[in-house]
């Protein structure tokens, strides 16, 4: 299971974006009101005062290696290779874990929804109409190399990004109008009347850059030379496409920040590359890297019973996931006209035998993913609700009825395999599409065979698509799978030359501007884009923008709710398989808080290690 996807010129942007000194902040104080973070709904847990997040050991000694390979990816990083140190640009594959260097505005806390806190801004203030956000920086803030990060480099930052930044980013932050340095301490960020409710923190979480360190450097190329940081970590030695190992620095200045006290603990950081899961697996068993996160039900059934597990040098665990599972599935590329009719799409569903996949492949460790919001308060059940139609009932005629209904759910079968019952749907479905049969092979209007390519990158999904496949096959689709490398998968995508993917998108537990970049019409053909379903509705396009700008997180919720079922029932995609837990695998070398925070793993940024196991066992140190 991948996890998807779901984060981050010296001259002024032609959109509106400027840089302008001033010796007095543009905004008189009396008419902002100030914070020390920012919340989209409700108040924020922590006060000004906080010591430290309840979810960390303020006291974790610090020292010692983190090695893994990250399950998570941002922009464009690549899981099996990296050429280039710049995960902020549509170019390249960028190294995981590089955002590490980089400071950010603000600082989002892991046991609240939607809340952040100062990091390099000592205190945010805003007008009444949070349209006007001043950022005021923290004293004596440099970059890794002692020279100072004044409120240029962070407007400088937002507006380079924004001209020049990935697709992802750079759409993200469309509703900046201005961006003013009023003092070498302060900037204030105007956005567009229109903009989303956390626009004000997506720009408080953006990296920040050196413009100096950029004078003399393109920002929108790839790069194997370490940007100069502001973070908690630097790039310390990295062997291309094979690994890369931060190094904390010591005197940086965000020791200094109360919320920062007992995270980063480690000393290094390596991010380890494999071409092959298994291959990955077998250097975890050797003790090659000390975490892994699995995410292959057959080795979480049947594959740790190695020495290391029996001699309890190697622990497994699992811990509760309270996040939405994001949507993850075989996702159809609808930008090419054979797949362009829904009922082609819910054929091609049909022959995807979820019941057989989870008893044999699976051990029946998964549920059945059903919704784009899994797991969550969010995902459409059951008929409308009365708030929900309210939002569906102006679309009525323009979207398919079945909205109207229970929730679009995902066909069951009879978990033989090959359910004939569902396969004789499958074609009746393609009959009334005015797909024929001839020779045994499905043929569009057009005369062309109707064939599907499944696009992947490694070899251990094929062991879940080639009885699909096979299904496909019996009522005649022209059904393969193509593996090619990791370098062209990702330019693939890129491009949106695919006819099927499986991915998976995580939207977060407040959806907002993911939401356009993942379904709007808008972001259907744009380069890098999310939406690699090319999905385009004015329906959905509303419904998002209902959901931006839901004023609690009930109204958020009905909106969501109504986006999920019509996306359910335009059938973007065949939903693939979720779980509500972590399965976590580690060398025995670490210590933990006893409180984990509530929506996150809390692995890396408050484990530590553990002195006398690591001695004990001889890694980690």
């Amino acid at each position: 299971m991948r996890q998807g996807t779901t984060r981050r010129t010296l001259l002024a942007l032609a959109a509106g974006a400027t840089l302008t000194p001033l010796t007095r902040p543009a905004i008189a104080s009396d008419a902002m009101t100030e914070t020390h973070g920012l919340s989209i709904f409700g108040a924020l847990k922590y006060p000004a005062n906080a010591p430290h997040f309840e979810y960390v050991n303020p006291d974790a000694p610090v020292g010692g290696m983190f090695s893994h390979v990250p399950g998570q990816r941002l922009n464009n990083q690549n899981f099996a290779t990296f050429n280039s140190l710049n995960a902020f640009i549509l170019r390249g594959d960028a190294a995981l874990q590089i955002e590490t260097t980089f400071a950010t505005l603000l600082h989002s806390a892991q046991d609240e929804p939607d809340s952040s806190y100062g990091l390099a801004a000592r205190a945010i203030r805003h007008d009444a109409e949070r349209r006007v956000f001043q950022f005021l920086l923290r004293p004596d803030l440099t970059f890794h190399d002692g020279s100072p990060l004044t409120a240029d480099d962070v407007a400088w930052s937002i507006t380079t990004l924004k001209r020049d930044g990935h697709p992802l980013v750079s759409a993200a932050l469309r509703d900046v109008e201005t961006v003013t340095v009023d003092a070498p301490d302060a900037l204030t960020v105007r956005f567009a009347a229109t903009r989303t409710r956390e626009a004000p923190q997506t720009v408080g979480g953006l990296p920040i850059f050196s413009r100096a360190w950029y004078r003399n450097r393109p920002f929108n190329q790839t790069t194997m030379e370490a940007p100069l940081g502001s973070g908690p970590y630097r790039v310390a030695r990295f062997e291309q496409g094979r690994f890369i190992e931060y190094e904390r620095v010591a005197d940086w200045w965000g020791w200094r920040v109360p919320l920062m006290r007992g995270q980063h603990n480690f000393a290094r950081l390596r991010v380890e590359y494999f071409r092959d899961r298994s291959v990955a697996f077998e250097a975890f068993k050797s003790g090659d890297f000390l975490f892994r996160e699995e995410f292959t039900s057959r080795d979480w059934a049947q594959g740790y019973d190695f020495p290391a597990i029996r001699d309890a040098r190697v622990v497994r665990r699992e811990t509760r996931d309270e996040t939405p599972s994001g949507a993850q599935g075989y996702f159809f590329n609808m930008r090419r006209p054979k797949f362009q009719d829904p009922r082609v799409r819910e054929a091609i569903g049909l022959c995807f035998d979820y019941e057989w996949t989870n008893r044999n492949i699976f051990f029946g460790l998964y549920e059945r993913n059903k919704s784009f919001f899994e797991n969550s308060d969010m995902a459409a059940r059951g008929m409308p609700s009365p708030a929900e139609l309210a939002l569906l009932e102006p679309f009525r005629g323009r979207i398919p009825d079945e909205v109207f209904q229970a929730a679009t759910d995902p066909p069951v079968s009879d978990g033989s395999g090959s359910d004939r019952n569902n396969l004789r749907r499958a074609s009746n479905l393609l009959r009334e599409a005015g797909v024929t049969m001839q020779n045994g092979q499905a043929r569009l209007r057009n005369g062309e065979r109707l064939s599907i390519e499944f696009l992947d990158f490694e070899a251990s999904f094929e062991r879940i698509t080639l009885p699909f496949v096979e299904n496909l096959k019996r009522i005649g689709i022209n059904a393969s799978i193509r593996r090619v490398d990791p370098a062209q998968y990702q330019n693939r995508l890129k491009d949106f030359d695919f006819d099927v993917t499986s991915q998976r998108f995580g939207l977060g537990l407040t959806p907002g501007e993911g939401l356009r970049r993942m379904f709007s019409s808008a972001d259907a053909d744009t380069s890098g884009s999310n939406n690699i379903a090319g999905i385009k509705s004015p329906a959905i396009d509303a419904l998002i923008e209902v959901a931006i700008r839901a004023p609690n997180r009930e109204a958020l919720n009905t909106a969501i709710s109504a986006l999920d079922r019509v996306l359910r029932a335009m059938r973007p995609w065949v939903p693939h398989w979720y779980k509500g837990t972590h399965w976590l695998a580690y060398w025995d070398v670490f210590g933990s808080p006893t409180t984990k925070p509530r929506f996150a793993r809390g692995v890396v940024e408050t484990w530590w290690i553990d002195e006398a196991k690591a001695r004990r066992i001889g890694k980690g140190l």
